[in-house]
């Protein structure tokens, strides 16, 4: 009865390729027990015939036999198992069912009760109650779970039915152990879970690169938001001072208008007056006229000798005052040439008032856009002399033997800043003061600075000069000559890189000396400078970096 109840170790019913139960057990030469597809399809994928156990080689394939021993042996192991998992049913209704957004027991033949993990060599989902062989059993316990996931069968190879366990770096797709063996032997391939670990390392650095650009893109994102808002207020700004400077101005041009009516009136008036009292006047004498024509008349009419005589007597025509003379009632029109110009001309001072203090407001609000700017040593001409503070240069009379680096102008005599401009707004302040030739404004990082250069806008510069016929221009493909109210003592140069704008100002007169409008800017900008050539004393001084002053 004993020996009736042994049954052997359990871990003898399991295959060690799928380490599973045997399906149709072989035993091969050297006693090692498998299921005959699997030792099969291992053989197939081999180049040659050994034991997967002791690695015994075989130089001809043995023939395969399944053996009815060990075939009735896991039978039985079979029954015993389902006799355990019937023993078990009233434990199993105590377990949670699962629910449809969880993983079910493949296992559980009537009521589905949740799965607790699921087995990569089984591929399988296991309940509480049907897992406990792979946490007891040896030969189960190497089998690898994870947490329960459906569709299984895409964890397995589609050409060799086994587990994905390995991962190929070469390829970057996972692979079975057969896979590795046949098309992939010469490959990278490493475990999964090296390849998992890997893998998730590098997906954490690129989400951590991820996140940074993220965290840039916001930040530029509030850096927009933030200009939207500077520009509204500086558009509101200028809204109130522009209604406010053309409320001045219309109501300076309405003063100026009733003004101008209210003379004309006045004269025109003055006109009427004289001219009624002239017409008054004359009125008087054509009445008096009347009156001793029609005396003369009655008098002409009388035939009597005597008292015609007589008549004409008591006239006393002789003694009567002559009419008036008529030149004195000349009434010329009133002249009004000049009335309209003079009141224009009133409005036209109220309007270059207000204009200076919008151009005084303009200087005062680029000026907090000031750059400490100082020249770059590297970039000057040999001949030029430049400060130690790199805040002043002028034209020297020796040529020094400096090195000739890719920077350095060669054949102009002019320098660059240090600083440059690719984005935003700049601006800088150069005095100019007792100087009669000089070249000021900005140039693209790419300019030749071999030989002779063009100071155009197609050339990359954008610049004003003082020549030395005391001539102003904006240098350009032709250039602009300029008409000054005043020279010039400090220049000021403002960048708008995103507008396309380069503008210069008489710092001093608070006056837009020139603008380059519409430009495109698409690399760095350098401040250029050219004190221009010193002939003896005359244009000695030299172009100084001024600080600038925000009020």
């Amino acid at each position: 009865m004993a020996a009736a109840s042994y049954l052997p170790s359990e871990d003898q019913f399991f295959c060690t390729i799928c380490l599973d139960l045997f399906t149709d057990p072989v035993t091969i030469p050297c006693g090692h027990n498998f299921c005959k597809d699997c030792i099969e399809e291992h053989w197939d994928t081999s180049y040659w015939c050994q034991c997967p156990m002791c690695n015994k080689q075989f130089y001809t394939r043995p023939e395969l036999h399944v053996n009815t021993f060990i075939s009735e042996m896991v039978a039985q192991f079979r029954r015993s198992a389902q006799q355990k998992d019937s023993s078990s049913s009233s434990k199993r209704s105590e377990q949670q069912v699962f629910k449809p957004a969880e993983v079910p027991c493949d296992v559980c033949t009537e009521t589905k009760r949740k799965a607790l993990k699921s087995c990569l060599v089984c591929l399988t989902s296991y309940c509480e109650t049907h897992l406990e062989p792979h946490l007891t059993k040896p030969v189960l316990k190497r089998h690898q779970l994870i947490d329960p996931v459906e569709k299984l069968e895409d964890r397995m190879c589609p050409k060799h039915d086994k587990p994905l366990e390995l991962f190929c770096k070469t390829d970057q797709t996972c692979v079975c152990m057969l896979c590795h063996v046949s098309h992939h032997k010469m490959h990278d391939v490493v475990p999964l879970k090296e390849g998992y670990e890997r893998k998730k390392a590098e997906l954490g650095k690129t989400e951590a690169e991820t996140q940074q650009m993220i965290w840039k893109r916001q930040l530029k994102i509030q850096e927009i938001k933030h200009s939207v808002d500077l520009s509204e207020e500086e558009a509101d700004r200028e809204v109130a001072e522009g209604v406010k400077v053309f409320t001045a101005l219309k109501e300076s041009a309405e003063r100026g208008q009733a003004n101008l009516i209210n003379t004309i009136k006045a004269k025109q008036k003055t006109t009427e007056k004289k001219a009624e009292a002239f017409i008054k006047e004359l009125e008087q004498e054509i009445s008096q006229l009347k009156k001793r024509s029609s005396e003369v008349e009655q008098v002409t009419h009388s035939e009597d000798h005597l008292h015609f005589l007589q008549s004409v007597k008591s006239l006393n025509i002789q003694h009567r005052q002559p009419s008036k003379d008529l030149r004195k009632f000349r009434l010329t029109p009133a002249v009004y040439e000049g009335t309209v110009v003079k009141a224009v001309a009133k409005v036209g001072e109220k309007f270059s008032k207000e204009m200076k203090k919008l151009l005084e407001a303009k200087v005062k609000r680029i000026q907090k856009y000031a750059v400490d700017v100082t020249l770059d040593p590297d970039t000057a001409y040999p001949k030029l002399i430049l400060s130690g503070d790199g805040k002043q240069v002028r034209d020297g009379d020796v040529h020094k033997n400096l090195p000739d680096n890719p920077e350095r102008f060669s054949d102009c005599n002019c320098v660059f800043g240090k600083q440059s401009f690719s984005s935003g707004r700049s601006y800088f302040e150069v005095q100019v003061k007792r100087k009669t030739e000089w070249h000021l404004g900005v140039a693209r990082e790419s300019i030749n600075r071999k030989g002779e250069i063009s100071l155009s806008p197609q050339g990359g510069f954008w610049t004003i000069c003082l020549s030395h016929v005391n001539k102003y221009k904006a240098q350009g493909a032709p250039s602009v000559l300029l008409s000054l109210k005043s020279e010039p003592q400090k220049v000021g140069v403002f960048v708008d890189y995103e507008e396309g704008l380069v503008s210069f100002y008489d710092v001093d007169a608070a006056a837009l000396i020139y603008s380059f409008t519409r430009c495109s800017f698409t690399e760095k900008l350098f401040p250029y400078f050219h004190p221009g050539h010193k002939y003896g004393r005359k244009n000695a001084p030299p172009l100084i970096i001024s600080p600038v002053r925000v009020t």
